[in-house]
């Protein structure tokens, strides 16, 4: 059975930060993460571009993402998940 999932992303951060603690008291900061790049594909530089929504959570949570802002440039490493909510949305 495979279960590799690692992303590693650098950006900007272009959406505000929205702060929220759950109801188990757990802290999150929601953003989203524009990346922009050239990346080799086949032998061609091939420009890259994608937008990701990041979730940092847990108690640490606050003192890592308490300054960033719009404009804020990062380099994130985590996993790959999506989330869905009981009403079906993502």
């Amino acid at each position: 059975m495979l279960t590799a999932n690692r992303l590693v992303l650098s950006g900007t951060v272009c959406k505000t930060p929205i702060r929220k603690t759950s109801p188990s008291g757990i802290p999150h900061c929601q953003f989203v993460l524009e990346h922009r790049s050239q990346q080799q594909e086949a032998g061609f530089n091939r420009q890259a571009w994608c937008r990701m929504p990041i979730v940092v959570s847990g108690p640490q949570s606050q003192a890592l993402t308490h300054s960033i802002t719009v404009g804020s440039n990062l380099k994130v490493t985590g996993f790959i998940s999506s989330h869905q909510g009981r009403n079906g949305l993502k």
